[in-house]
């Protein structure tokens, strides 16, 4: 099939939108491509497409397990064959999906980044019929970028075991140092494919409020502006209590957080999703993945502590072209509050080593020992057992992280599984000596197909409740059965995991990189401040124009429609002269070649027509020459 086959059959869409095709085509000319595409336009699409429109399996690496579950279960949704990798999967599962992918009809693999090169992964990926290596979430790759993981460092080793097959990274944020290190890191070919659309949007307004009371505010803006809405939070105590505050109100509103039944978050998120809730207030766990184009606000409890992060996040408003608001709500405390989370996040190094020699104690593990293994690992009793502040204590797992000795997953939720190890014969003869788990073991054999054969998921929940039993009896009949050779028995778990990406060494042989560490604090350190400047200083700058500024790319004109354009409406929308709006064009056509939307757009949507005919008239004049899409000086 053609790519835009494939569209129209998996996603029923009739076109690609912009800038979608060019990167699709680049990929399917087996060219190595970077795709810089704003929040909500469309980068899983670049990379899905030619998979399914190649032969062959193509590998997806994300860092984050939520959304490579999410995507897999949307493929799956549409008739596609996917699967994924990711930490803390037992090996015997592990196996089977990578037999699928090499002798079945696997069609994307999702791999989380610190699983690709395990000698059993190098193993079975060579054995593959690759078509195309993915990699999401692109900016990770960068020290420069703000949410750096060391293993997608080491992502382009890949390519050793595939030379001829093409790298398409996708990513909506990331700063021009970034963009390089993206390309060196994952050592693109000569003729390489790069597109960024502009990041700028017209129909997006930013805003900074300070008000006196943050939650009066809001009422004010969802009385002010009808329809759907985010409000992202730092905590998840501020989820519930938020949400609560606007229910009594009489607003349909829901909490969503990390540590919610992931039943129950997809409910939620398919009521928002459905306009069932106007707003859902969340922390930072929420939005990725999620397609929902009628967001009319994005309201920000406080600033996060980089751009890229309120960039990402202000940007899933307005998604259908309407005008939508992005608002961040600030008090003069919220930027002392970010100064020290920063501070706590960059623990001094001898806390560090101690937190790793910790680390060892509590998973008793020796020296050597755990490398590519997965262990679970709660944070508090860790902290609790060990004298760690908590918040230091996973600020020294992140540095250890960054230092690439181990990885810090988040929250993950395993369901029960179980599997009859026992004969058929066996178990019946278990059966009649044990008539009080008769009823138990039929019902799981009668709605758990290839429970001989593999392990299978098993609801516990909804089967104490049909057995009419409490749900910790569930949990030791499940125990015993285990315990008597009867079944294979897996309980649910929803901790995060830490998995030890080298052996564990010596603690006293540990070494962390001091010029990288210093680095990484003083570029996080330099997005708060810039956050905290974007917040704080108001009135002379344009907010979309800073944004912009930041990520490299120029505007030519204000936006119109942020707070601070807003309040210069006397010098902000005075009535262009030809003179001026021609040497503007001029100015910036000798600065290098403009497409023809750029140009037409350059003064915001409120100044687009009268820009249209500007431009027309310099071409008229034969001062600027049309050339396709692009404009350039004769």
């Amino acid at each position: 099939m053609t790519p835009r086959e494939v569209l129209k059959k998996y996603w029923n869409y009739d076109d690609f939108r912009p800038g979608q095709a060019e990167i699709i085509n680049a990929v399917m000319e087996g060219r190595d491509t970077l795709a810089l595409l704003p929040t909500g336009g469309g980068k899983s699409i670049c990379f899905q497409v030619p998979a399914l429109a190649k032969e062959g399996v193509t590998i997806v690496v994300s860092p984050l397990i939520a959304l490579m579950k999410d995507q897999v279960r949307q493929l799956k949704d549409r008739g596609v064959v996917a699967d994924a990798v990711y930490s803390g999967m037992r090996r015997q599962d592990i196996d089977r999906i990578f037999d699928n992918a090499v002798y079945g009809n696997t069609k994307l693999l999702y791999m989380s980044p610190e699983r690709l090169l395990t000698d059993l992964a190098r193993v079975r990926i060579a054995k593959m019929n690759l078509a195309l290596i993915a990699v999401d979430e692109a900016h990770c790759i960068s020290q420069w970028g703000y949410d750096f993981r060391p293993p997608y460092m080491q992502i382009a080793e890949l390519r050793e075991l595939h030379p001829q097959v093409p790298v398409i990274a996708v990513t909506a944020t990331a700063t021009p140092e970034v963009v390089e290190d993206i390309q060196a890191s994952l050592e693109f070919k000569p003729n390489r494919f790069v597109l960024q659309q502009s990041f700028g949007r017209d129909n997006l307004g930013y805003v900074v409020r300070v008000p006196e009371s943050k939650d009066k505010q809001i009422l004010e803006i969802l009385k002010g502006v009808p329809g759907t809405s985010i409000i992202y939070v730092r905590s998840r105590g501020l989820t519930r209590q938020i949400a609560l505050r606007l229910q009594r109100q009489g607003i349909a509103a829901a909490s969503y957080h990390a540590g919610l039944d992931p039943k129950e978050k997809d409910r939620r998120q398919e009521a928002w999703i459905k306009g069932e809730l106007r707003v859902i207030v969340a922390t930072n766990a929420f939005g990725m993945g999620i397609d929902k184009p009628d967001v009319r606000s994005v309201i920000h409890y406080g600033p996060p502590d980089s751009p890229e992060a309120y960039f990402q996040e202000a940007g899933r408003g307005g998604r259908d072209g309407k005008m939508s608001f992005g608002i961040m709500l600030y008090h003069p405390f919220d930027g002392e509050r970010l100064r020290k989370n920063w501070a706590l996040s960059y623990p001094e190094i001898s806390e560090v080593k101690r937190a790793y020699r910790a680390l060892g104690s509590y998973l008793q593990l020796a020296i050597g020992g755990g490398e590519g293994e997965s262990y679970d690992f709660d944070l508090v009793a860790f902290s609790n057992n060990f004298g760690f502040d908590v918040r230091e204590a996973y600020s020294s797992m992140k540095a250890l992280e960054r230092a690439g000795l181990i990885l810090l997953t988040e929250a993950i939720h395993q369901p029960a599984r179980l599997q009859f190890i026992a004969t058929k014969e066996q178990l019946y003869t278990f059966q009649i000596k044990h008539r009080e788990m008769d009823k138990l073991i039929k019902t799981i054999l009668r709605t758990s197909h290839g429970a001989f054969l593999n392990p299978v998921r098993v609801e516990e929940g909804e089967l104490a409740n049909f057995l009419g039993i409490e749900l910790e009896n569930l949990h030791r009949t499940f125990r015993k059965l285990a315990g008597e050779g009867i079944i294979d028995y897996f309980p649910q778990k929803d901790l995060p995991q830490v998995v030890f990406l080298t052996p564990r060494i010596d603690p006293d042989h540990v070494r962390i990189d001091e010029k990288q560490y210093r680095f990484l604090r003083e570029r996080a350190f330099e997005r708060i401040e810039t956050m905290v400047n974007y917040a704080e200083h108001s009135g002379d700058f344009c907010r979309s124009r800073t944004l912009l500024k930041y990520f490299g790319e120029p505007a030519l004109a204000d936006c119109g429609i942020c707070d601070n354009c807003r309040k210069r409406k006397t010098s902000v929308n005075p009535p262009l002269t030809p003179k001026k709006l021609y040497g503007d064009i001029l100015t910036r056509l000798q600065e290098g070649d403009l497409t023809l939307e750029d140009a037409s757009k350059a003064y915001g949507a409120v100044r687009q027509k009268t820009t249209a005919e500007a431009i027309q008239h310099l071409i008229n004049e034969g001062l600027i020459v049309q050339d396709g899409r692009n404009l350039r000086l004769p």
